[in-house]
Formats: C-alpha cells, structure tokens, sequence
C-alpha cells in the first residue's frame, strides 16, 4: 500500500509512525484509518520492528475527524456518518489492534481533541509535549466518545475527572494534565520525539513474546474482579513464557553474564 497521509521511518528496532496531513492539523479520515492500521499490521509481522512510535507533523498531533468528511459530506448526501471508519460497530477493530499490537508509544507533539486523543488511549505509553492540549470535544458535536474510550479514559485518569473532560468539552492544555494518569510524563515540546523513541527502544529491547502476553494480561486482568481467571490467565501465560527461545536466551545471557539478545531470537523465527 504507498501511504498519502502518513509516513514511515525504521529508527533501529522502533517504526516512527507520523500522521501527516499538517494542513490539516492531521485531521483523522478514512484514509488515514487504513493507513495507520495497515503500518502497524505490517510492523507486527516485521521481526525488524520491536515497537512503534505514533506521533503527528507540524503543530498537531489529530484534530479529531476531518469534519467535511466524516460529518458534512454524509449528512449533506442523507447518510449516516460512519462508525469509527467502519459501517457499523467494531468494523475498524482499532482497540483490538492496538491491545493485540507490539508495544506503541503515543507522543502528543500539539493539539490532540476528539479521535485525535481517544485513538491513543489503548496505547502503552502516552508522552506529551508542553505544547500539546487535549479535549474530548464529543458533547460539543452532539456526538459520544469512542473507541473504548468511555473505559480507558476512566482507567487513566479516574471517573470524576473522565465525567468533568467529557462532560464539558473543555479544552485542556497538557500541564494542568501531568500527574492525572492520561500521560506517562509531559516533557519539553524539542525533547518530546527523542524521549519517546528512547521508551520504544527500552521495550522494543525486550523478549517479543513476553511483551504481547503481557500486554493480553494487562488488557483482560486490569478490571477483572475474578481472582481465580486472573490467576488462571497468569498461569498460562507463564507455562507458555516457559517454552520460549527468549526465555532460554534469558537463562544462558544470566548464566554467563553478559545482555540477553532478544532481537535475534524474533529474527530467527521469521
């Protein structure tokens, strides 16, 4: 597929992913819907690519949907808008690829309102720069949250503060933010790339195997009040964890005291 709306760079073993309709403050459109799932699918079947970071060109990161598209186009021909680039619920499956997905670093260079900042909720890391400001503009469209974000928004930052972003639209800028859970940290808008490429090549470092179990653990075990099917799903993940390569390589690198090569053993079973 030759991307039109984003662009693609290997740094090392980490996939920079950057939105790039700048004009546009990166508005999300269809297009940019299957592009973006079409480089992360590729990436996770890429034993070159360990994580992946997703940032936006220019003074923003997502806008939020492209309006004339997603909203004026439809109404204006009788038709209803699509659901999260799809016909009908679950047709874009974006939560489930990011939670299925090798680990991805959110880094909010601007203004991330609407889609722009729900679409990375599911995300395993969000950096912020000190210029970037969020709003879930939903109610101010007549519209609902998305993409599973009724339930992360609530998992990073809590319900009163999930209910007052939602419920007012306001818009926020990124340091009346730090320390609420939406962001790992907020860092200098010229160290905001840097510092999350450094975070995707920590993880990308890691055994490729025990990332994506860990990953389904976190996504199923983290509101699960059910003790006994998390212990469950932990034991069978571990008894799997057992039978790997990196597990081995783990063992031998301890053993005779010198770094685990991960990256090799993903090398290796392609």
């Amino acid at each position: 597929m030759a991307y039109t709306q984003i662009l693609e760079e290997l740094r090392g073993n980490v996939l920079l992913i950057t939105l790039n309709r700048p004009e546009k403050l990166n508005a999300w459109t269809k297009t940019l819907n299957k592009e973006l799932q079409h480089s992360i699918g590729n990436a996770n079947e890429n034993p070159e690519v360990g994580a992946m970071v997703i940032t936006g060109a220019g003074r923003g990161f997502c806008a939020g949907a492209d309006i004339e598209e997603s909203f004026h186009t439809p109404l204006q021909a009788g038709e209803q808008p699509a659901l999260n680039g799809g016909e009908k619920p679950g047709d874009s499956q974006w939560v489930k690829l990011i939670r299925e997905s090798k680990p991805i670093v959110a880094a909010i260079n601007g203004v991330a309102v609407g889609i722009g900042i729900t679409m990375v909720l599911p995300a395993d890391v969000i950096i912020a720069s000190d210029k970037a400001r969020i709003g879930l503009f939903f109610v101010r469209m007549g519209l609902v949250p998305e993409l599973a974000s009724s339930h992360y928004l609530v998992q990073r930052v809590g319900f009163a503060l999930a209910s007052e972003m939602c419920l007012t639209g306001k818009l926020y800028e990124a340091s009346n933010l730090e320390g609420t859970g939406l962001f790992n940290r907020v860092v200098p808008h010229d160290e905001l790339l840097s510092e999350a490429l450094a975070v995707a090549e920590e993880m990308a470092a890691n055994s490729s195997p025990s990332l994506l179990m860990i990953k389904d653990l976190l996504t199923r075990n983290g509101t699960c009040d059910d003790l006994d099917a998390v212990g469950h799903r932990e034991h069978e993940a571990l008894a799997a964890a057992y039978r790997t390569e990196e597990h081995r390589e783990a063992v031998s690198a301890f053993m005779e005291k010198r770094q685990p090569d991960f990256r090799a053993q993903a090398k290796n079973r392609k």
